[in-house]
């Protein structure tokens, strides 16, 4: 089976988006956390008539759980406070509580509700955050991630990313779809349905837009589609094979991967297929492009040395330096947020992990312990990692 994972916490690249090819619904675990982790109640919210399931304290609770860096307290047998007048804090201190959501949803006119909410400061006794929504049953899912990004913010001071979202391929017996979903997975939305592979979509940094590869013309073909209105434009059907887009940080270029001149080479590329520009030469196989956060800087698989390894170049051109001289094996960089820390796949001893490399200080160490690890991708808040493994069951 292949699972998506989510390796939390780590130091680390721009959105969560990911290429996986999956068999079954997709599944998204985590591994790894914090040391010490926050101790939150999440006290089940005073139910409307007629509300949506799961309840929001269900799907915010299980975001803050993936993050691996809050744990949730037993709430069961214990005061259910609505109001902040309700709270007992000596009550949630004894059970260990650092932190408590408390709300209640409210029944409104049209089938909308009104949500409230408080996070409370279970030691100090104070309230850290207040809000109110008047939603729709069709935002319930969405509100409820916003919650929990509020609550993971006010606790660890770094954004949560709950909000975000994941961009996959699943196979469905010989048809591929290309789907797009919330970040825990859920809430599924086919952008691409094709008899022929789909791979390799990216999302555009203000996450309006998707690049992708499509064999539907019996090639490899790069397409940018329209996350709102569905239209989609051939970026790069050039002879030969056209692959591996990777979105400039200011949406308007790519680097892809054409073969139209010699092997695989890097070539710049503006989003409407104009203005392509050749970055890397020779003879070797140059792919798996992505921009540093800065723009500056492409970094990139190729076995120029002999073996597949990970370099950089300058998007303005220039000569080709390696990075990575751990492992005989090294391919699908991804960088963080900060461009200090390049994720990536390393084979170790037959086994294909997801590695982590220091790039000031040259350092590596391995992320998993798993054997079949593909296509890492950063969080936007640099602290998780999503990738793709095969596991058994």
């Amino acid at each position: 089976m292949l699972r998506t994972l989510l390796l939390s916490p780590l130091l680390f690249l721009a959105f969560l988006s990911a290429s996986f090819s999956t068999y079954a619904a997709m599944e998204i675990q985590v591994i790894g956390g914090a040391a010490n982790k926050i101790d939150v109640a999440m006290v089940p919210f005073q139910a409307a008539a007629g509300q949506p399931i799961p309840s929001l304290t269900q799907i915010a609770g299980d975001d803050l759980t993936r993050s691996g860096q809050i744990k949730l307290v037993d709430v069961s047998g214990t005061q259910q406070p609505v109001e902040l007048a309700q709270v007992n804090y000596g009550i949630w201190r004894s059970k260990g509580a650092e932190a408590m959501v408390i709300g209640q949803v409210t029944a409104l006119p049209g089938g909308r509700f009104e949500v409230r909410f408080r996070l409370l400061d279970v030691i100090k006794q104070t309230q850290l955050a207040g809000y109110s929504y008047n939603i729709s049953a069709e935002q319930w899912r969405a509100t409820a991630h916003q919650i929990a990004d509020i609550v993971y913010e006010k606790l660890t001071g770094t954004a949560g990313i709950f909000s975000t979202r994941i961009a996959y391929v699943q196979k469905q017996g010989k048809r591929f779809e290309l789907r797009v979903a919330d970040a825990d997975g859920q809430n599924p939305k086919t952008v691409v349905r094709s008899n022929e592979p789909v791979i390799s979509p990216m999302f555009s940094p203000d996450g309006n837009r998707l690049a992708y590869v499509s064999f539907e013309d019996k090639k490899p073909v790069v397409y940018v589609q329209s996350l709102q209105d569905g239209s989609r434009r051939k970026t790069a059907a050039f002879k030969g094979s056209n692959s591996a887009p990777a979105w400039a940080p200011d949406g308007k270029r790519l680097a892809v991967v054409l073969t139209r001149d010699d092997a695989s080479q890097i070539y710049l590329i503006n989003a409407d297929g104009s203005g392509v520009t050749r970055l890397t030469r020779g003879g070797s196989i140059d792919t798996e492009p992505v921009f540093s956060p800065d723009g500056q800087t492409i970094y990139f698989t190729s076995d120029r040395g002999g073996s597949p390894q990970l370099y950089r170049v300058a998007s303005s051109g220039g000569e080709p330096k390696r990075v990575s001289f751990s492992g005989t094996y090294n391919v699908s960089p991804t960088i963080s947020p900060d461009g200090k820390l390049l994720a990536y796949i390393g084979r170790d001893e037959g086994r294909f992990r997801v590695m982590l490399l220091d790039l000031s200080s040259g350092q590596t160490r391995a992320l998993t312990d798993t054997t079949r690890d593909e296509s890492p991708s950063f969080a936007p808040n640099g602290q998780a990692v999503l990738y793709a493994t095969v596991q058994a069951g």
